[in-house]
This record gives C-alpha cells, sequence and structure tokens, in this order.
C-alpha cells in the first residue's frame, strides 16, 4: 500500500516514482516530521530490534542501535564524485564516470526494496525559511535513518511547503539510500554533483546513510557554493560573550583527532567565568558562509543535531556534549550495560560495566582488553539540549564572523597560535593545514597528513578549483573575518603536551578575537603575526611565561622541512593550482632564509 503523497511537485513525484520503479518497494511512506508518526516507527524499530530502549530514568527517550560488524565507519575508498569530467573531480577524490557509475548502482538498487517499505524524507539544511537553506529528499528503507534524519536535520511537511514555496520547486537534492545485503564489497557512496544527486547502497552506517551529512552539507554543498558565490565548509561556529555582553563569533576548521567538537563546546575557566564570559554553540561540525549585506561574512549550521564521536567524551574533556545526550538521543555501537540499562563506552569514566555486551552484542569482560564501544561509536543528539547552545542557533541569516581559525595537531612545527598577514595568505595557511599521525593510528607515528581546511575528504569537486573559489570569495567580502591557525599539540623533549587545552584553550580566543578588532598587538615573524607572550592571559595557569614563549617559537630549519613538504604537495593539483599559493609559497621560502 502506498501512502499520499505530501506535495504535488511534479518534479518530486515523478522522481520518486522513477526511484520506486527501480528499488521495488512493498510500501511507500511520507515522513511527515509529526512525533506522532515518528514514535510509531520507534515502536516498530523496537519491535523488530533495530532499536532497543534504555532506562527511561536515567536516559529518557534514548536508544542503541547497532551496525553490522563490517559497516562501522565511513568508507573513503568506497565514496565517489562523478562529475562529468574526470579532471572536475580532481586528484584527491575517486572517480568514475557517471554513466558507468549509474549502470553498475542500477544493477544493485534493482529491486532491492522487495518485501520493505520505502520511506521518503523532505529534509532541510538550515532552517527551511533561511536564505541559507538547501532542500533534500531521501528515500531509504532504513528506520534507523528516519529517526537519526529527524534528530540531524528539519523534516516533514514543513520543508515541503517551503521547496513548493521556492523560486523554482524542482531545485533540490535528491538522495537515495538502500541497506540492501550491507555487502562491503558492493558499497558505493556516490555523489552526482551536476545532477544534484546522492546515492548510496550496502551500508547502514551513520556517516555513510545519513545523506545530508557530509555527502550534502559538504560534498555536494561545496560544489554548489561554488556555483552560487557561497562557501560549505568544515568548521565549527561559537561566540565568546565577553564581560560587557558582546558577543563575537569565529568559525574553526580542524582535521579529526584535534578537538574540534570539544572547541565548539568550551568552558571558560574559571577566572574568566568570574569576570563574565561565556562560550555558546551555534556549531560543532559545518558552516556555510555567505556574503551579508553589510560586507562581512555570515555562518549559519546547517544541520539540527550533533553526530558525535562517543569515546573519550566525558565530563572533563567535553561536558556539554555529554550532558547533551542524556534525553531523545540515538547512541550507536556503544557498550550495553545490563544491570542498569544504560550505555558506556572508552572514556566515559573509569568504572566499566561489569555486565554488558560490547558493541557487537556479545557479552562483555573488560577485564580482558577488548574494547566495549567501537572506537567510532557514536551519539545522535539534538542540538538543542546543548546547554550551551547559542540564542542565534535558528537564526535564519546566521552570524558575522570575526575570525576563521585553522588548526592540525604538530608537535614541534606550528607555534601555539599565529595570525595571517591578510585573507590571501590565510587561504595559504588553511591549504597547508596538517596533522602528525599518532601511535593511536595505524601506520609511522610522526607522519604529516595534509589535509587542507580539513576538507580534503569531504571537497565535491577539484580541491585545486576549490582553493580559487576561496581567493574568489576574498575579493567578494568587504570587510573579511582575520584568519589564524592554531596548534594545542606541542609536545616537550618526552612527548608530553605543553599546553594545557580543553577550556585553558579560550585565553588564545581571548587573544584571537582581539586581534580582529584591533584591541592587542602582535609580533611579526617569518610566517605571520605572533602573540607577544604577556598578551596571552595566563592568571589562574600553572604555565611560565618561558614555557609560553617556547610554545611562540618559530623554528626555521623545521619550517624550511616544511616548505619542502608542502611543495611536493602543491604538486599533485598541476596547473589548477592558483599561482597565488606558489606565490606565498615562495614568500615563505624567503622570509626563512
Amino acid at each position: 500500500m502506498f501512502d499520499l503523497s505530501l506535495t504535488s511537485n511534479k518534479a518530486v513525484n515523478a522522481w520518486i516514482d522513477e526511484m520506486a520503479a527501480m528499488t521495488k518497494p512493498d510500501a511507500i511512506v511520507w515522513i511527515d516530521g509529526s512525533e506522532e508518526q515518528l514514535g510509531a516507527l520507534r515502536k516498530e524499530s523496537l519491535a523488530t530490534g533495530e532499536i532497543i530502549a534504555l532506562n527511561p530514568e536515567k536516559l529518557p527517550g534514548c536508544f542503541l542501535h547497532r551496525t553490522a560488524v563490517n559497516d562501522v565507519a565511513r568508507v573513503e575508498h568506497r565514496t565517489f564524485i562523478c562529475s562529468r569530467k574526470e579532471e572536475d573531480a580532481g586528484p584527491t577524490n575517486n572517480w568514475t564516470n557517471p554513466a558507468e557509475m549509474y549502470a553498475k548502482l542500477r544493477g544493485l538498487y534493482g529491486g532491492c526494496m522487495k518485501g520493505r517499505t520505502m520511506y521518503v524524507i523532505p529534509f532541510s539544511m538550515a532552517v527551511p525559511e533561511s536564505p541559507f537553506a538547501k532542500f533534500g529528499i531521501e528515500l531509504t528503507d532504513s528506520i534507523y535513518v528516519v529517526l537519526n534524519m529527524a534528530i540531524m536535520t528539519r523534516i516533514g511537511a514543513r520543508v515541503l511547503k517551503c521547496l513548493d514555496a521556492s523560486v523554482n520547486p524542482s531545485d533540490f537534492t535528491k538522495g537515495l539510500h538502500a541497506k540492501a545485503g550491507i555487502d562491503e564489497e558492493n558499497r558505493y557512496i556516490v555523489q552526482f554533483p551536476e545532477d544534484n544527486a546522492i546515492w548510496s547502497i550496502n551500508s547502514g552506517y551513520g556517516g555513510n546513510v545519513l545523506l545530508g551529512k557530509k555527502c550534502f552539507a559538504l560534498r555536494i554543498a561545496s560544489y554548489l557554493g561554488r556555483q552560487e558565490g557561497w562557501m560549505a565548509e568544515h568548521m565549527l561556529i561559537l561566540g565568546i560573550e565577553n564581560p560587557n555582553g558582546e558577543i563575537r563569533y569565529i568559525a574553526a576548521a580542524f582535521p579529526s583527532a584535534c578537538g574540534k567538537t570539544n572547541l565548539a563546546m568550551l568552558i571558560p575557566p574559571e577566572s574568566y567565568k568570574k569576570k563574565g564570559y561565556k562560550v555558546w554553540c551555534v556549531g560543532d561540525d559545518i558552516a556555510w558562509l555567505r556574503v551579508g549585506s553589510d560586507g562581512r561574512l555570515w555562518a549559519v549550521n546547517p544541520e539540527a543535531g550533533f553526530f558525535g564521536v562517543a569515546p573519550g567524551t566525558n565530563m572533563k574533556s567535553n561536558p556539554n556534549a555529554l550532558l547533551s545526550c542524556r534525553e531523545n538521543t540515538i547512541f550507536t555501537n556503544v557498550a550495553h550495560n545490563l544491570d542498569d540499562n544504560t550505555v558506556w563506552w572508552e572514556g566515559l569514566d573509569k568504572n566499566p560495566p561489569k555486565n554488558a555486551l560490547n558493541w557487537k552484542g556479545e557479552k562483555w569482560d573488560y577485564t580482558d582488553g577488548s574494547k566495549g564501544a567501537h572506537p567510532n561509536s557514536r551519539f545522535t543528539a539534538p542540538a538543542s539540549q546543548c546547554p550551551c547552545i547559542s540564542g542565534e542557533f535558528e537564526a535564519p541569516q546566521g552570524v558575522p564572523l570575526s575570525a576563521l581559525v585553522f588548526g592540525g595537531r604538530r608537535a614541534r612545527t606550528a607555534p601555539l597560535v599565529y595570525q595571517s598577514r591578510d585573507w590571501d595568505h590565510g587561504v595559504f595557511v588553511g591549504s597547508i593545514m596538517a596533522s602528525e599521525t599518532t601511535a593511536a593510528a595505524s601506520g609511522a607515528v610522526g607522519v604529516v597528513r595534509r589535509d587542507p581546511m580539513a576538507m580534503l575528504p569531504f571537497c565535491g569537486y577539484h580541491m585545486g578549483d576549490y582553493f580559487a573559489h576561496w581567493f574568489d570569495m576574498g575579493r567578494r567580502i568587504a570587510n573579511p573575518p582575520k584568519i589564524f591557525n592554531v596548534n594545542w599539540f606541542r609536545t616537550d623533549e618526552n612527548g608530553n603536551f605543553i599546553w594545557p587545552g580543553y577550556g585553558e584553550n579560550m585565553r588564545v580566543l581571548e587573544w584571537i578575537i582581539k586581534r580582529a578588532f584591533g584591541e592587542t598587538g602582535a609580533a611579526e615573524s617569518p610566517i605571520g603575526y605572533l602573540p607577544q607572550p604577556e598578551d596571552i592571559n595566563l592568571d589562574g595557569l600553572d604555565l611560565s611565561r618561558d614555557t609560553l614563549k617556547e610554545l611562540l617559537t618559530v623554528d626555521k630549519e623545521l619550517w624550511r622541512e616544511e616548505a619542502k613538504g608542502i611543495r611536493e604537495f602543491y604538486s599533485k593539483f598541476g596547473g589548477k593550482l592558483p599561482q597565488k599559493l606558489n606565490d606565498e609559497l615562495d614568500s615563505l621560502e624567503k622570509n626563512l632564509a
């Protein structure tokens, strides 16, 4: 039995008819976004065991889900950008001719929803009424996907109403997902930029199947942004409120394992709190940026929820994240504490449950050294539940940015913080972003992995063109934000972190914001502007001024080696690399000489 369509939009209905004819579901159900319908789907999912209800007193409205053991993370080697020309995808993306890929995928999708229901999820990235908003339809045979998309995006009839009222009601991102057989040999996550389409098959893991997330909000949106004159970036957004009640906003990009979510939800040190400083989270992962009528760069978080990594999240590392997932949250691939029907993960506390199932659903004994939660286990929580969520979270126009921040994990090379000389130099600083591998990753320790603007896995087109778009945007912004680089991860000769991190990062953010408004000085260096050691507030911090000076040093020999690595990395992009980046690299080498 097929539900009646929620819309008379001919383009939407024709596309759904075409996809249904290919996948052959037994029923089609439109998701209207109502709590009544979502509640019924939860009951159905509980009955099949797809989700497990958790303790209603300790974790009200929370559920546990387990993916297949072979389906626990994003699969970069199975992720494709299928532009019509290979050169448009660039050297950092996997590419296949779109006609060939469509043919292959149609073979996999053919009849794959027989015996199943197709759910039609109308969704909006950003508030539907916002000028930033982009609309999508995700078709899926997974209730888990429906329930997660209801947290991560705005869904339902409200979205269709805004789409139908838009200038071009046929302009929507077409997302097709099918679990099929969860066959990792035939798992594909494919973006077709020119068709505004995403096809995902043989996965049930969030990052591969919640198509509003990286697939749309970054890969497709970065392509759309280049066409339309805006930017989709892998950035958190936060507001810093000073004692006068003024809030200034920054957006920041970091590769994985660099404390992005922790910074987005930072709690200021006690000395700052006493003065009246506050930090407000606008977003923890993705920012869409547009030039406002006032000539400033404005940002929205296009998502409605957090899809956070559970392991390591605790009341010290990120209390606000932990408090965000105390209710109405879906936990994926964490340990199940059978004694009180709650969840646990490594790093939550030092009391692993004695009677528990691991993330695979097997009886778990923590004393045998095995993991209770998968290292990439997740929580999906509504952003509105975050104790420090910004009052501007739902603002249709977004927030104005005073600073952009890049960062990475570098043991010796990058100082604690430095500022670019101007926008073009800032693009260079973002393009050379890198982290060094740690012992937690497989392979050699200390290997430099470049990840420009933290977008390497998420850029929907050629990265050389992406850099050029940054330069183009700089010419359109009359009052651009200042651009900075931070490194919380400098180590001493014993490999111990020198800077304490966490909430103490507020001390660096304070200098950044003051620099953005010309309220403090800086010193010239070969790589950019450095703080004067006395301009970083150390009150209440057990760190000497001499140690701070060490954190702010620029080792010219290390940077000369760095420049060689940058030149080698740039060579990947051939003639598409903007000449301005080569010019900036030449300037760096001269400064170091």
